[in-house]
């Protein structure tokens, strides 16, 4: 523990830690997300809730490896904000990936806390809502990545008919970040912003040599339109920051 840490009260040391937490992967991110016209996971989970009924758990958590440099990039929660709250004073439990850390893309921890907050869900009969924006696995993590998306899908398969999931897509998601909406119940896109597919137009161009765009390869429309995998899709009209 570092000489300034040792001065503080636990008090004060739990609100910077809270405070920490609320920046995901820095300010910086966090302005890039904005310029991209795109809220932050806590911006999201504010608008969607009613006011003040929000109750994060795991807001500490953060990954164990240390690969790839990962040791030297941690961000407490992980790249996603979980818990619950109120819509119009009915309890729901929420998901809202943080794409401002590693792109929002799913580890362990990160994958042990979407588990533990569809057996919350499940086990008060809740409606589950995620609000998805990630670039998938986190290769950085290997096998210990791709085993957390297998325990979420078993996890979709059993609140499946038990309690509804929505999940609504507000980036560009692929891989696992869309086989697990696939899954839930409806699935909402936003147009122009959101995208859907197991891997982005790099490696189809690199793999089959065509040249297609991540709208015409994964976009709302497509989506909407002809593999019907989207329930609703969203307009672009930007929400005005809070």
């Amino acid at each position: 523990m570092s000489d300034t840490l040792k001065k503080l009260t636990p008090n004060q040391e739990l609100q910077q830690k809270r405070e920490t937490a609320f920046l995901g992967g820095g300010q910086e991110r966090i302005d890039a997300q904005h310029l991209r016209g795109k809220l932050t996971a806590r911006e999201r989970l504010a608008i969607l809730l009613d006011r003040g009924s929000f109750r994060e758990i795991d807001q500490f958590v953060s990954h164990r490896s240390s690969d790839f440099g990962l040791e030297n990039q941690k961000a407490l929660g992980d790249g996603v904000v979980t818990g619950w709250g109120m819509i119009d004073g009915r309890l729901v439990y929420v998901y809202a990936q943080d794409f401002t850390f590693l792109g929002g893309s799913l580890g362990e921890a990160q994958a042990e806390k979407f588990c533990k907050l569809y057996d919350l869900a499940l086990k008060n009969g809740a409606p589950i809502i995620g609000l998805n924006d990630s670039g998938g696995a986190r290769i950085q993590e290997g096998v210990s990545s791709l085993a957390g998306y297998g325990n979420i899908f078993l996890q979709n398969t059993l609140a499946s008919g038990v309690v509804p999931q929505i999940c609504a897509i507000l980036g560009p998601c692929a891989g696992g970040a869309v086989y697990s909406p696939a899954l839930t119940d409806f699935v909402f896109m936003v147009h122009k912003t959101a995208y859907m597919f197991v891997t982005g137009p790099e490696v189809v161009r690199v793999v089959t040599h065509e040249k297609i765009t991540s709208e015409d390869l994964g976009g709302a429309t497509v989506h909407g339109e002809i593999s019907g995998y989207v329930t609703s899709l969203l307009p672009l009209n930007p929400i005005p920051f809070i």
